[in-house]
């Protein structure tokens, strides 16, 4: 194992053992579905497959131009895709991947995101304290190039909510732009490793920290906040990717002027339609303290130029303190991003009692909805509700629930409200019990990936639920204000287990965004918290809590695949093609994150409402998996 880093860097992960690959042994737990009319791909070295006979496809300049074997933006295209055009990994001879080569980033705690790879250099960014490398690919194993080390300010760490993660960069115009956890963007020249500039956008004493990947359209980059835990006021921002400078900012909360909500604004259902709704549906000033921050991820629709994002839950998980529909928490946002004007938006869960935020990726895809040809926008909800949009308009074509979920019925598609039950409502002094999905959700931020070869999308899900009541809380800036009490648990079918066992606590699942229903899926044991990647060669990678990374069939779910890294894996693998023209597939391996903090040595398992709740769902994965910090790439 060789560890890359400066001189004065300790390699923190040298006892870290390698498994030998193995080809996986489980099934899936569902149906399977094989499409009519589909050839295999071919399987020479740079190869990119032939387009199969769908009606879908990415939106004219969705890949902005990169060559098919780099991985230049998070999801790889401003759809956020996660789909790679390579096929040399096919069906067929996936079963003979092996690691290449590792490189240990130094830092033990979650590795969430994904490397960047841009022509022959490959890009890692890591958790707080947020190192930047440059990894040469024209020399054996890998070599640094250089490393960045932005100047931080420590204390983000004690405010950040949900570990010391980062989502990733962005490379544009010759640089490579990313968020540091205390609040700031940095841009550094790619080939020097120099600092281009670094702008302070967010405040972290008031408990705001910067946890999301960055896009950059039209010269401009997007970030947003977290802190919603914290009682901070969301919004998103573009700068200047020449300067650094803040263009212009978006609140999600307070008036229509600071929501850059304008005449031309036409949100599609009659309940996001009104004035000022960003102050009338809080009480009193509740607002400046009203959450819906925007922590996930950005996507961009470039035949529309229309930037598309969701927000995080309102401030304060009690409902009981904030009376009121509260908007703009938990919603879907379309943009204009050169002004930052509002066309429509649309809000998932009013007067939310379960912190459901949507900060979840909004895949933006063509397809052919009954019939007609459209513009679509598909959103695997955190709510357990699967969404897709005409997002031209903000209609809701199709919802459906992809996870167990009873807080709701169904979404009416001609009011856009959810059905509520009323009996899974949470209330200050009271414990509503059973309520499906957890806090968690259904899926949490870990990014889904699309497949114009099936017009699937493949969703890493929870299987959780929860018991939850609403306590009083007080706002001190800086401090949590979070005002509930959570327990998770297993959901339905689901039991926490011992090592070798599946307690189908996570579903990685093939979603038919059409129909509205699953096509396969494969039962894990913990809550899959890593994203996936949909290739050409018609396999779909993903991995697991307690350190498997897989592959499978992306027809059929079928296993094909499996390896085991030294730590649990919750970051998002991409594939890229190497100076020597061939395919490779690369991931972090390090656990951590909301629920995978639980694995740390500091969380205790005697409380199980610890950690927000999730000790209760998963106090088994201190048997199966330990703290780690390693990159893994893999070919054939």
């Amino acid at each position: 194992m060789k560890c890359l880093g400066s001189p004065s860097m300790i390699c923190l992960a040298t006892a870290l053992s390698v498994a030998a690959a193995t080809v996986a042994c489980g099934r899936s737990e569902a149906g399977r579905v094989v499409l009519a009319g589909d050839t295999a791909p071919s399987g020479r070295p740079g190869s990119t497959a032939a387009p199969a006979p769908t009606s879908w496809s990415l939106p004219n300049g969705a890949v902005h131009g990169q060559p098919d074997g780099d991985w230049q933006m998070p999801g790889r295209d401003f759809s956020g895709s996660r789909y790679s055009p390579l096929a040399e990994i096919n069906t067929s001879n996936v079963k003979n991947l092996k690691v290449v080569t590792t490189m240990s980033t130094g830092v033990l705690h979650g590795h969430e995101g994904q490397p960047l790879v841009v022509g022959s250099t490959m890009y890692v960014v890591t958790p707080y304290p947020n190192f930047l490398y440059a990894v040469d690919l024209t020399k054996p194993g890998g070599v640094l190039k250089w490393l960045y080390a932005p100047p931080t300010d420590s204390r983000a760490v004690g405010i950040a909510c949900c570990d010391i993660i980062n989502r990733g960069a962005v490379y544009a115009d010759g640089k490579i732009v990313y968020n540091t956890l205390d609040a700031q963007t940095v841009a550094v020249d790619a080939a020097t490793g120099k600092e281009a500039w670094r702008t302070r956008v967010g405040n972290i004493a008031i408990g705001e920290t910067f946890t999301g990947a960055p896009l950059v359209v039209n010269g401009k980059v997007f970030v947003g906040d977290a802190g919603a835990e914290l009682g901070v006021r969301g919004y998103i921002a573009a700068l200047d990717l020449g300067s650094g400078k803040v263009l212009w900012r978006a609140y999600n909360t307070g008036s229509d002027a600071d929501a850059r909500i304008t005449s031309a604004t036409k949100p599609f259902y009659k309940k996001d339609q009104g004035k000022d709704l960003g102050l009338h549906t809080w009480a009193g000033d509740q607002w400046k303290l009203g959450g819906g921050t925007v922590w996930g991820w950005i996507t961009y629709d470039p035949e529309t130029n229309t930037l598309l994002y969701s927000t995080a839950n309102p401030g304060v998980w009690d409902p009981d303190l904030r009376p009121g529909d509260n908007k703009w928490s938990i919603t879907l946002w379309a943009r204009d991003p050169d002004t930052g004007d509002a066309k429509w938006m649309y809000q998932f869960v009013p007067h939310d009692a379960w912190d459901y935020d949507e900060i979840m990726e909004n895949v933006v895809v063509d397809g052919t909805f009954n019939g007609q040809p459209r513009k679509l926008l598909i959103h695997p909800g955190r709510d357990g509700f699967v969404y897709t949009f005409d997002r031209t308009t903000g209609e809701i074509l199709k919802a459906e629930k992809y996870q167990p979920t009873n807080w709701a019925t169904s979404v009416d598609l001609r009011t856009g409200e959810p059905q509520i039950d009323p009996s899974k409502r949470t209330h200050m002094g009271s414990i509503t019990r059973d309520i499906c999905p957890s806090s968690t959700g259904a899926k949490d931020q870990q990014p889904s990936a699309f497949s114009p070869r099936t017009g699937y999308l493949y969703i890493p899900a929870h299987n959780v639920c929860m018991d939850y009541e609403g306590t009083q809380a007080n706002y001190i800036a800086g401090t949590p204000y979070v005002g509930a009490s959570v327990l998770m648990k297993p959901g339905p079918g689901a039991s926490i287990t011992e090592p070798g066992q599946n307690g189908h606590r996570g579903d990685l699942v093939a979603w038919d965004p059409l129909n509205g229903k699953t096509i396969c899926d494969v039962k894990e044991d913990l809550p899959l918290w890593s994203g996936v990647l949909a290739t050409a060669g018609d396999v779909v990678f993903y991995g697991t809590m307690d350190g498997w990374f897989k592959a499978i069939d992306a027809r059929s779910c079928a296993p094909l695949w499996q390896f085991k890294t030294g730590s649990g894996i919750i970051g998002n693998p991409i594939a890229y093609r190497g100076p020597d023209g061939k395919q490779y597939i690369a991931v972090y391996s390090g656990i951590g994150g909301w629920m995978g903090a639980v694995a740390f040595p500091e969380i205790s398992l005697d409380d199980p409402y610890a950690a927000l709740g999730v000790v209760g769902a998963i106090p088994d994965i201190k048997k199966k998996t330990a703290e780690g910090g390693m990159l893994y790439v893999f070919s054939l």
